[in-house]
């Protein structure tokens, strides 16, 4: 087997300090400290990630663990819903919202979601579903960690996912759901959601609720889109839809 051993390997003196390796369809290119592939393999032969050349990883070796790749971003203002329905097929086997600043027009809301298995033509998925919170006030003088009925679900909908959100200057709510294999036709979708909700309970007393939400929409057609509410009327923030590979 041929040996190439040098100390230096320099370009062209008009190159800019680009050296090229091979066609331009598969060369590696190195300037400085960085060095530039659409494909990387180890010394085997096996591809550790292909790239599009935009930044795109189109693949890469199962060892890497999955990944959030972001799907979709909607941003509520003054929104009496926000209705995703795209995104959610079976590309993925788990989906993820994250909630970002989710403020109500009107004070002690709940912020909601609802499942639809039409492509958002109707909202109307029946879900079962828990949901106890941990609490605690800014003056240190109360607690809780309760189970709360009143904003679970039994073969209904929609479902309660952060409660009580003030709609002060300063007051939000934050937090991120998990969806199971929505596309599956043999089980049920299963979910949970944890989110952290900054209100008062009165005039100068603020607390902080650790909310969580979990069950399923009894359903075994695929589920492909989700809108999200508060109880009543409006509400301003960011919702991100994530899709977290499979490999």
């Amino acid at each position: 087997m041929s040996k190439v051993v040098v100390t230096t390997v320099l370009p062209d003196s008009g190159a800019s300090d680009l050296l090229t390796i091979g066609a331009a369809s598969d060369s590696v290119a190195i300037s400085g400290d960085s060095l530039n592939v659409d494909t990387l393999q180890d010394a085997g032969g096996n591809t550790i990630f292909v790239s599009d050349g935009s930044g795109t990883i189109t693949s890469k070796n199962s060892g890497f663990p999955g990944a959030l790749k972001l799907i979709s971003t909607a941003t509520a203002s003054g929104a009496t819903n926000v209705s995703i329905t795209s995104g959610i097929d079976s590309t993925y086997d788990v989906y993820c919202f994250k909630f970002i600043n989710i403020s109500p027009a009107t004070d002690k809301q709940s912020f909601r979601i609802a499942f639809s298995t039409d492509s958002g033509s109707s909202y109307t998925a029946v879900c079962t579903t828990t949901f106890f919170e941990a609490g605690h006030d800014e003056a240190d003088s109360w607690t809780a960690l309760q189970y709360l009925t009143s904003e679970d679900v039994a073969q209904s909908y929609p479902v309660n996912l952060h409660r009580e959100i003030g709609n002060g200057a300063d007051e939000c709510s934050s937090g991120e759901l998990y969806l199971f294999a929505p596309s599956s036709t043999t089980y049920v979708k299963h979910f949970y959601s944890r989110g952290q909700v900054y209100s008062e309970d009165s005039p100068g007393v603020p607390y902080a609720y650790d909310d969580n939400s979990a069950g399923y929409v009894n359903t075994t057609s695929a589920v492909d889109a989700v809108q999200f509410t508060v109880a009543s009327g409006n509400f301003d923030g960011i919702i991100k839809l994530y899709g977290i590979s499979k490999s």
